[in-house]
Formats: structure tokens, sequence, C-alpha cells
């Protein structure tokens, strides 16, 4: 679905219109291609004052590959780690240079008075992130802290880095990453994630990242020899997951309904996967999908992605459009989920993403039926990821939290509500599906084993329950 609006602000016309009138201007955000570099630029590392200096090990891991020129205040062990890991490291020395990337270790951050270490880091170079640039956060879960005011610094980050999200526009992105203490060596995943163009139209997130096994990949193909079911593949976010998840190396099963088996074998064929015919809601869907999977050695990750929508407001809306909704979105996906678990037809470290809604998180008017279905979605998220951080065998369960993405679906949508669901984020712009799917795509990675029980918004940093 095209957005001219959107094109025309491109135009050198359209930008001098748009400044005029002080209307929104979107900025064309980069996005992944194949081959595409780690960080696209410059990278900016600070770390405030103290002698916690665990994160610095996964920092040098990540930013050495990224290939990058890389600068970082306070030489230390972080540039220590980085010279050994023989990465084009400098001292930063407050010039005019400008960062594609800037990541900033706060886990030292103790008390209120330490929070000025976060504005002297990026007060001087708020104006210097580049288009489409990235801001990133390390912390400690402020929930895992004892010390009231280490717990309140920590806790205080949240609200600076969604500020940022809103404040550098231009397409940058601004996330907070707390990890657990003695959990370090499992940020690496998450921090490609965040530093790389994949990430184009997520902002504002809060992760947190804990225990868990994250195994050693290949980057360049890191879902390689995994077998991954995707539901409602047959078109829009669901076609775009399936695509992706096969791009990154996965064997992918492309389930869907009958009706839509033509749609369904056209993805499964074009990115070498299989398509597989069956009603979500049936009673052996879970049985059809595990003897699918066995075909393959099994089901490494499934991605509850199929839904629908049927809008009426409370006092309009009929018993059979509540019922469908919540079949659909919501109890079948506790069915199948349980169908794979009590029979083991999911191998060891395999992963769950769910697909809810900002509508579940903040809810929205005539679709109580859809926010109840996609609220509950993430309450499942959640009570799953207890069980499995019980368990010794690997699995997480995740959540993505889709906003305003161009789909056939949101282009019925009436004119003028389509173009707040727009324009009312950070980016001021839509989504697009792959936004969707790339962090699918991180969320279902084998290294991924320390994110677990996260529900994250692929909104653009939507104002909506924002």
């Amino acid at each position: 679905m095209s957005d001219r609006y959107g094109s025309f602000i491109q135009s050198p016309m359209g930008q001098t219109v748009a400044k005029n009138l002080g209307l929104p201007m979107p900025m064309k955000l980069d996005r992944y291609k194949k081959g595409s570099a780690l960080a696209g630029g410059d990278v900016l590392v600070g770390v405030a004052s103290g002698d916690d200096n665990k994160v610095s090990d996964a920092i040098a891991r990540v930013v050495v590959e990224a290939k990058a020129n890389v600068f970082v205040t306070k030489a230390g062990a972080l540039k220590a780690k980085l010279d050994e890991a023989g990465a084009k490291v400098q001292e930063y020395t407050g010039g005019a240079d400008k960062y594609k990337v800037t990541i900033f270790d706060a886990t030292n951050i103790k008390n209120a008075e330490d929070l000025k270490e976060v504005y002297e880091f990026f007060h001087p170079i708020a104006r210097r992130v580049e288009k489409s640039g990235r801001v990133i956060i390390i912390g400690r879960p402020p929930e895992e802290i004892e010390d009231i005011e280490f717990a309140i610094a920590q806790r205080s980050l949240e609200g600076f880095i969604k500020s940022v999200g809103k404040e550098f526009k231009k397409g940058i992105t601004a996330q907070l990453v707390y990890v657990s203490e003695g959990q370090e060596s499992n940020l690496d995943s998450t921090l490609r994630f965040f530093m790389s163009a994949r990430s184009a139209y997520v902002s504002g997130q809060v992760v947190r990242v804990g225990a868990g096994e994250s195994l050693a990949i290949n980057w360049d193909q890191p879902l390689a020899g995994k077998t991954m079911v995707v539901t409602g593949a047959s078109r829009g976010i669901g076609k775009s997951i399936a695509q992706t998840l096969a791009r990154d190396g996965a064997y992918v099963i492309c389930l869907d309904i009958p009706p839509l088996l033509e749609d369904l074998q056209k993805v499964a064929g074009e990115i070498g996967g299989a398509s597989l015919a069956a009603d979500i809601t049936a009673e052996d869907a879970g049985e059809k999908i595990a003897a699918e999977a066995a075909k393959h050695n099994g089901l490494d990750a499934i991605i509850h992605n199929a839904g629908v929508t049927r809008d009426k407001t409370l006092a309009k809306m009929d018993e059979k459009r509540w019922d469908m909704v919540i079949d659909i979105n919501l109890a079948s996906i506790a069915r199948v989920n349980k169908y794979l678990l009590d029979n083991n037809a999911l191998t060891d470290n395999a992963r769950i993403v769910c697909v809810s809604s900002i509508s579940g998180i903040a809810g929205n008017l005539g679709q109580t039926n859809y926010a109840t279905s996609k609220a509950g979605v993430i309450g499942l998220v959640n009570a799953t990821a207890k069980q499995f951080a019980k368990s010794d065998q690997g699995m997480t369960i995740n959540a993505v939290a889709p906003g305003f993405i161009e789909t056939q679906m949101t282009a019925q949508i009436p004119f003028a509500i389509r173009e707040a669901g727009r324009r009312m984020n950070s980016m001021s712009q839509g989504g697009l599906p792959v936004d969707v799917a790339e962090t699918i795509a991180w969320f279902a990675s084998p290294a991924s084993g320390g994110v677990n029980g996260n529900v994250v918004r692929v909104c653009g940093q939507s104002l909506l329950g924002a």
C-alpha cells in the first residue's frame, strides 16, 4: 500500500511545504538488505563511572564485528578490550563527528546523582546521531535490585530512552536493554538486532535479557538447519515472516486455512518450504503441525501469526464476532502450545513467538474483542515464560505487538483514521510487514536464549499506549 504523503515529503518541494506548515516529516528508514554492514557507520560507546565492567565484554564482542570506526569515552577497560579484539578504536574528544550507533553502559548508574552521567554523554551528541541512527542504553533490571537508590536510578532510564526516541526524530531509534547480573554473555543477539537496520521500526522499547542458553551461530545464516512453522503465512505479515525466516536459513512450514491453499503454496514454493493447509482452531491443529515438523527432525520454532479482526463497538457486537476473534487470536494458540509441549513436539531450545498488538496494550475503540484477545496473548507469554524459566530445555516465548503496519487490512481503514494511524508515532509513518518479521527472526534465533517473556512493540513508538 502506497503512502503518497510520505513519498511526497521525500521530495525537496515536499520538505519545504512540510517545514513551512509544521506538518509531519517522515524520514525514509534504512532497512536491512542481505549483506548490509552491522552498524552502517561510526559507533560511539560510553561507560558510566564505576567498577562494574561486565558489560564491556559483550559490547566489545559485538562492536568489533561491526567493522566500523569506534569512538570510546573514558578510555579504560572497554577500550582495552576493543584494542585487544582488533577494533579501529579512538578516544572520543568531543569533535563534530556523526555517529550511526551510540551505546551507553549505564550499569554503574546507582543513584539519582549518577544520572548526570547520562546527560553528560548524550547532551553533546544529541544533534550528531545520523539519520536512521541507533541509540542503546544498557542497564540492570530494577526489579532484581534490592538497593532502593540503585533501583530508582535504573528505572529512571526508561523515561529517558522513551523521550530520546521522540526527540531525536530523523528515523532514529532508541532502546533500553536491561541485562541481569551474570548474564552479560546473552547480550549479543539483542545488541546486534538493535544496532542494525533490522530494527528500523522498533523504538522506545525496554527489553530484558536474563538467564538462558544462547547458542553459537553463523550470523549470516542465524536460523540455518532450523524447522519453523508460521501460521497465517499466505499473505501480509505472515508471508513476510516466512520469507525472512527462510532468508536467514530456516526451513519454513507455511500454514493457513484450506481456502487460501493456492496462495500458501505459492509462498512456500518461493522460499523452498512446505505448505500445510489447516484450520488453526481445529482440535487436531497441534497434531497436524507436529506431524509435519516430525518429517524435518522436529519443530524448532512456531510463530503464532494467524489472526482476524471483526470490529464493532461492544453495544453492536454480536456473539459470533466475539467468539471468532477470541478463538482464532487466543484460544487456538493456547491449545496448540499445550499439545506441542505435552507431546514433546518442540526441540530443546525451541522458540515460540506470538503476535499481539498495541491494541492489546492500550485498547482501541470498536475492538473490545480484538484487544481482549491480544492482551490475552501477552498474558499467555508472561505465564509460559515463567514455566520455561524453571525448565532445563532452554525454550523461550516472546511476543511482538505491531502498531500501524501497511497491509491489505490497514488499506481498508477509512482515509482519515488511516492517516492518523500512520502519523501518530515517532517515525510519522506506518511500518512494513518486514519490520515485524525482522523482530520475530531475532526472537527465533538460537542466540536469543536469554530473551524470554518480552513483549516488543513494532510501532515506530506509537503515541497509542505510550
